[in-house]
């Protein structure tokens, strides 16, 4: 996979995508990351890319014509345009995987208070982390991009390793444990010594689920109709599902 930054401070990103799982990455040659800094497009002798808002307002916005040519350069026929933007779609593990598809992702690092809206228009999706400001979209697209990076086959040895991490299966991850089998009192749940794989992945289903209503009932509602067998052993039904009983 390629992805181009499109970025004032390359630093930033570099910083956090230079070590761990997608430093690795980029070493393999699974992802290639590149930078574009707009002001190689600013006209004059400052490379100045922001400019005061028309109608008025606090604050500077990133002109237009920076952006457009910097997105020019970068774009294929393969290429998905990106502007991180508090207004974007939310970002999570479902859009990670529709991401991680692409051949080339271009991100548009937003600054200042924002983009001068007419570049939109050369801008294929917008994405927000959530709902909250932060100074610049160089941040959301690290988190972005460290997402799309462990879904890269051969990101890690072991194909199925995010099988089963949260948000798989409209579900959180089980309680996980390691050495000493007892700490400060607190021991290890015994299902997990006993060797018995299926015992063992029944329980971890069902605290998975214990955990979900707990922390994030909502997932529950969007618990895939497929996995109604196991859904049948950890006691739970979909909200589909729950709702075609009813009718019936």
């Amino acid at each position: 996979m390629r992805i181009d930054i499109i970025t004032l401070f390359p630093e930033v990103v570099e910083a956090s995508l230079s070590s761990s799982i997608t430093g690795r990455a980029r070493e393999k040659g699974i992802i290639k990351i590149s930078f574009q800094n707009p002001r190689e497009f600013a006209k004059d002798k400052h490379k100045t890319v922001d400019d005061r808002p028309y109608g008025g307002g606090p604050g500077m916005l990133m002109k237009a014509e920076p952006l457009y040519k910097s997105v020019k350069k970068l774009r294929n026929k393969n290429s998905l345009v990106i502007l991180t933007s508090p207004r974007g779609r939310i970002f999570n593990q479902s859009l990670a995987k529709k991401l991680a598809a692409e051949k080339h992702l271009i991100f548009v690092c937003g600054h200042y208070e924002g983009v001068d809206a007419r570049i939109c228009r050369e801008i294929d999706l917008e994405i927000s982390l959530g709902d909250f400001i932060i100074t610049g979209g160089e941040l959301a697209a690290c988190v972005m991009i460290d997402a799309v990076t462990r879904l890269q086959d051969g990101t890690f040895k072991k194909k199925d390793v995010t099988s089963n991490e949260s948000f798989e299966n409209s579900l959180l991850e089980a309680p996980q444990y390691t050495r000493p089998e007892v700490w400060r009192g607190r021991k290890v749940p015994a299902v997990l010594l006993s060797g018995n794989h299926k015992e063992i992945e029944n329980w971890k289903l069902k605290e998975a689920v214990k955990i979900t209503k707990k922390l994030r009932p909502d997932m529950l509602d969007n618990r895939p109709l497929k996995t109604s067998g196991a859904n049948k052993r950890a006691g739970i039904i979909p909200k589909k599902k729950y709702e075609e009983k009813k009718k019936l």
